[in-house]
């Protein structure tokens, strides 16, 4: 059995195993690498061999970690070697193990795109909808909270209502984010738990979002990702992602893309502290959030144009839509939850 995985950023890295009861006998190990002394690759391959077939991803690294720890991996970890040994036994999946349906409905209130979010989620999960990627437009102006951010203490209220800024909350942690029609582009990956078996939340960040990287660069953009969860490039921020995993592996990753901010209102509504932009070395946040309008040069429906047919060259991809249940799950959710006091001062 052979298994891949690509590094973001880095190299690639096979594996060919072989196993008989229980336990696998062979350990190939290949790739693009590089490894210094030469005789590192005979030691990552004898550590592997005699390992149970089910040893988790921890397991096997910290058995690679061991093997080479005079030598020096470049373009590689052990989590990677043990990531392309689970992806051959098939326990792990890769994005050539899927098709991705592609949905594009165009502009919607906000409301209904967080209860979406929450809906193909469930379906992905459920097994009733294929891993899918969806883009969001914006119908109208709005601050999206992080699941568990203090109402009070970001945003402000009665400026928001005096400036027609609805306020939600979505169902993933992070920073509060302003919106307006025309001026961010976000999107949702909703997949199997196997896509990003035996990475960590931190790495599956970048991880799910190499391919916008690739696709903003491909606009003249320099991006690049900045661990934990932000796209940026040498003038600024361009976006950010957040995630939520449910109890049977389904994950939603979902990244909002600056294209043309308007900063003054975004502040006037977000009570936007020192203390968060203390560690990101400036003293103002217009500077944080930088807009792909000026880098790229392109109107805001090719940025979209452009996204979509990255990720179709990069990946198997099929034309979608939303089913009529499906929105009519998602308004249940936005009047029973996602519309209530309650669930937007969960944290007051």
């Amino acid at each position: 059995m052979r298994g891949e995985y690509k590094v973001p950023g880095g190299k690639l890295v096979a594996a060919d195993v072989e196993i008989a009861g229980g336990v696998m006998r062979e350990v190939r190990v290949s790739g693009d690498f590089f490894l210094e002394p030469d005789e590192a690759l005979e030691r990552i391959d004898r550590a592997l061999t005699g390992l149970a077939e089910d040893a988790t991803v921890a397991t096997m690294a910290q058995a690679v970690s061991t093997a080479v720890e005079d030598a020096e991996m470049i373009g590689f970890t052990p989590e990677a070697v043990a990531i392309a040994v689970r992806r051959a036994q098939g326990r792990a999946s890769s994005w050539s193990d899927h098709t991705f349906e592609i949905l594009n409905p165009g502009p919607l209130e906000p409301l209904t795109h967080l209860a979406l979010d929450q809906v193909l989620l469930e379906e992905v999960g459920a097994g009733r909808r294929p891993p899918t990627m969806r883009i969001w437009e914006w119908g109208a102006a709005a601050v999206i909270m992080g699941s568990f951010q203090s109402l009070r203490n970001e945003v402000d209220l009665e400026v928001a209502q005096q400036l027609g800024v609805q306020v939600v909350r979505r169902i993933t942690g992070g920073g509060a984010m302003f919106v307006e029609p025309g001026n961010s582009i976000s999107y949702s990956l909703y997949v199997p738990g196997s896509l990003v078996d035996g990475l960590s939340f931190e790495r599956s960040y970048a991880f799910l979002d190499d391919w916008v990287v690739g696709a903003l660069r491909s606009m003249g953009v320099d991006a690049s990702y900045v661990p934990l969860n932000d796209i940026a490039s040498p003038e600024g921020k361009i976006g950010g992602a957040a995630q939520k995993r449910l109890a049977n592996g389904a994950v939603l990753h979902h990244t909002a893309l600056s294209y043309d901010i308007d900063a003054d209102k975004m502040l006037q509504v977000l009570r936007i502290g020192r203390e968060k932009l203390s560690d990101k070395g400036t003293t103002s946040a217009v500077k944080r959030v930088d807009p792909m309008r000026r880098q790229t040069g392109l109107p805001y429906a090719e940025v979209i144009e452009r996204l979509i047919a990255h990720f179709r060259e990069r990946y198997d991809t099929a034309d979608g839509e939303i089913t009529v249940a499906e929105y009519a799950r998602a308004e249940q959710l936005v009047a029973e939850k996602f519309s209530t006091p309650e669930w937007l001062a969960r944290v007051p």
